[in-house]
């Protein structure tokens, strides 16, 4: 078995690509290695033909710890050499990670169980879609270890639960559970732990049989909309519609639809 794969486990099937972490001696702390790996991955995903979602789990017991605190006590992996040296390899490591699920062409679904976080929290952030089992746990816990966010986490936190709350998540780097991450929206579902796997993948396998032009656009028009004016959201809400109105994919939809009605007469 190679590194990456020790530490990520990659399965594509019927359009759904399935990344795994798989650093289990670590609770898949995102350190290094783990993010090399994990951005390698998600930057090979736009090219993958076919490709329709994009599914990010674990196999242990949880889903991502964060950064790894006995390498920040050695002064290892992101820690050692100067204030500068550090700035850049979070620019050009951990930040990759950050740009490549934001690049993602296709929707992110992160399946969480056990604890996602500080650094593994704010990579559930990143993602468009995130499913809970019943005793995830969640926290923004870098204040603990005197830090902060190096990777974006406040940015997406604060569009996702608005300023006091992610404030107050930031400030006291408190944990709170899946019921309370689904009563702020931080998850759009709780399911139980026994059920995490396969009701990611049938949430997974229900985006992937959707219309992949469609699909692709409807998700890019979400993610922006978020960042951008009304004015700038109309513009390109018009735009990506006039695109798909003229296109194949939405004259075969109509047919289909209207060729179902008849026969259901």
């Amino acid at each position: 078995m190679d590194v990456t794969e020790h530490l990520l486990n990659e399965e594509l099937a019927e359009g759904v690509l399935t990344l795994s972490l798989n650093a289990h001696e670590t609770g898949n702390a995102l350190d290094l290695s783990m993010t090399e790996a994990l951005s390698g991955a998600l930057e090979r995903a736009n090219a993958i033909p076919g490709l329709r979602c994009v599914l990010l789990r674990s196999t242990g017991r949880h889903f991502c710890t964060g950064g790894n605190v006995k390498d920040m006590d050695s002064g290892s992996d992101l820690m050692h050499g100067g204030t500068a040296e550090v700035r850049d390899r979070l620019r050009l490591g951990l930040h990759r990670l950050t740009r490549a699920l934001r690049a993602l062409e296709v929707p992110s679904i992160a399946a969480v169980n056990g604890a996602a976080v500080g650094a593994g929290f704010d990579i559930t952030l990143m993602c468009d879609l995130r499913i809970a089992g019943e005793h995830a746990r969640f926290a923004e816990s870098f204040l603990r270890l005197g830090l902060v966010s190096g990777i974006g986490g406040a940015w997406f936190l604060t569009r996702l639960v608005g300023p006091a709350k992610a404030m107050e998540l930031t400030l006291t780097s408190e944990f709170f559970d899946a019921p309370t991450a689904l009563e702020l929206g931080v998850v759009s579902r709780v399911v139980p732990d026994d059920r995490l796997d396969d009701e990611a993948r049938a949430l997974a396998a229900r985006i992937a049989a959707g219309p992949p032009t469609a699909t692709r656009m409807a998700t890019q028009l979400v993610r922006q909309s978020a960042e951008i004016s009304l004015p700038a959201a109309l513009e390109q809400a018009a735009a990506l519609q006039a695109l798909l109105l003229s296109g194949a994919e939405h004259k075969e939809l109509v047919h289909r639809f209207l060729a179902d009605r008849s026969a259901s007469r």
